[in-house]
């Protein structure tokens, strides 16, 4: 005779699909191999560790072709739709964003860590680069809340290290204790809002979320509403929206450049997908809670984000990577738009489908932009904006691939694909009835345009002095190469990417 315990178990007992989950688990599997390897690898041979994680965020990217044939599903309670991990048309997108641009920073790191001599554990750093992917790719696919924090602090955690991780650098330290302090507060908000949602819906699961708090109690109503404001806050302080985003500028100075390139384009992508996640899929009743919040944060966040980049002066120590990191606030503030308009929006979906294509845009020539940045500071440390200076003249394939880059940032040709994520980021917001947003988004993308082309300028302005010559390694190469060819493609088919404004990807 079974007790009624053994169906409650067998109902318990959720089904693993180990194709739908293959991406986050080798980039997490290497990254083990990875940190035992280095106990066994002499010094000499360190770096074919790089090489094989690398082969690693390689292998787990071309294992998002065998689930193009349609949605799976895994880790689901019998019975019902609820599940905690899906790999949908969205979880595949934002993988393959998470883990090119991961491979692409590996790329950078190879050099990076040859370079730095021994200032920088090998061993350890590509265990936390691949850790943190892992995390990153694990998220966009996470269904439940519980996974959704998870994801996301797998991904952050080791990023902190990263930050941090060059022998005897008090600046790097003190990145990282800002970038670390700041998120575990995040965090620790971002769980209270979890536990209050959970509190009025008996539920995690983002779907059941969503069919529930609709009808929470009225005694619960204040508790739900609550906890869906402060859910919000730790995906926004990821997303680096103002007034979180403190910590974006002493901290891509403070880390190994590859990192800084990490953070722009993974640590966004993670922050905006859990955005994306948590508002169109689990609140959407309360976009009248989060629609206006977002909003405000979009406009706060293109506006202060651009201000701080139009401020930095040329001479200062340091002032390309300072610009790039305001940069990337300014363009948080629209990625921010579409997920806003949302909100307003009858249909969600093909709102958020804008900050989807413009984030792949943005995570191509970021990346790029980021690339030939460390190749200048191989030879120019400080890495000042004015060490840009005449770089036409001593690489010219750079120079050139650099202003196309900046070019598609602001949104101007021949950067067509800059132009036209712009676009559809900018109709977004005027079908969803959003005009006001749209008008700070155009005084924002003229602000932009100043520091973009004052910077695009220098780089065929005669050098002053000896010119420097830049040597280009195989892998320094391969990124900006890699990065050049994927804007140049997607500037002539610009619909690659912006299909993903028209199409369902839930």
């Amino acid at each position: 005779m079974s007790s009624p315990a053994q169906p409650l178990a067998a109902n318990l007992v959720q089904s693993v699909d180990w194709l739908a989950v293959a991406p986050p688990t080798i980039a997490a599997v290497v990254a083990l191999l990875v940190l035992v390897a280095d106990l066994f690898v002499s010094e000499a041979r360190k770096p074919l560790l790089g090489w094989a994680s690398v082969a690693g965020l390689a292998a787990a990217a071309l294992m998002l072709l065998p689930l193009l044939d349609g949605d799976r599903s895994t880790f689901c309670v019998r019975g019902t739709h609820a599940c905690s991990y899906t790999a949908d048309r969205f979880t595949l997108v934002i993988q393959l964003l998470v883990l090119g641009g991961a491979l692409l920073s590996a790329l950078l790191s190879v050099t990076a860590l040859k370079d730095a001599d021994k200032q920088l554990p090998e061993g350890e750093y590509w265990f936390l680069l691949l850790s943190s992917a892992a995390g990153a790719a694990l998220l966009p696919a996470s269904r439940d809340l519980a996974t959704l924090i998870v994801a996301l602090e797998v991904a952050s955690l080791p990023a902190f290290a990263l930050v941090g991780l060059r022998y005897g650098d008090k600046k790097s330290s003190e990145a990282a204790l800002k970038f670390f302090l700041s998120s575990v507060t995040a965090t620790a908000v971002s769980l209270m809002g979890i536990s209050f949602v959970y509190a009025s819906t008996g539920t995690l699961y983002l779907t059941q979320v969503a069919g529930r708090i609709q009808h929470v109690d009225g005694q619960l109503h204040t508790l739900a509403q609550t906890g869906v404001v402060l859910t919000l806050v730790g995906f926004a302080f990821k997303t680096a929206a103002v007034p979180f985003h403190f910590w974006v500028p002493d901290t891509y100075v403070g880390a190994p450049l590859p990192i800084a390139a990490f953070l722009s384009v993974v640590g966004k992508a993670v922050g905006f997908s859990g955005l994306i996640l948590v508002t169109v899929v689990a609140f959407p009743s309360y976009a009248d809670v989060w629609g206006p919040a977002l909003a405000a944060l979009a406009a706060l966040t293109m506006t202060v984000g651009n201000v701080g980049a139009l401020r930095q002066q040329a001479t200062r120590a340091y002032s390309a990577v300072r610009l790039l990191a305001w940069s990337s606030v300014g363009q948080a503030g629209y990625l921010l738009v579409p997920i806003a308009a949302a909100a307003y929006s009858d249909d969600a979906e093909h709102s958020v489908g804008s900050t989807v294509a413009y984030a792949l845009m943005y995570a191509a020539v970021n990346l790029g932009a980021f690339a030939v940045a460390a190749l200048v500071g191989r030879t120019r440390t400080a890495n000042r904006i004015t060490d840009y200076r005449g770089l036409y003249a001593t690489n010219p394939l750079a120079a050139l691939l650099m202003a196309f880059f900046l070019l598609c940032l602001a949104g101007l040709p021949p950067g067509i694909i800059g132009l036209f994520a712009k676009v559809t980021v900018f109709s977004a917001a005027v079908d969803a009835g959003l005009g006001w947003l749209a008008v700070i988004m155009a005084v924002n993308v003229v602000i932009a345009l100043f520091y973009y082309l004052q910077w695009t300028a220098l780089l065929f302005r005669a050098p002053e002095g000896e010119a420097v010559k830049h040597r280009l390694p195989a892998p320094l190469t391969a990124a900006i190469t890699l990065t050049g060819v994927l804007a140049v493609a997607l500037s002539g088919a610009p619909q690659l990417i912006l299909r993903f404004a028209d199409t369902t990807l839930f």
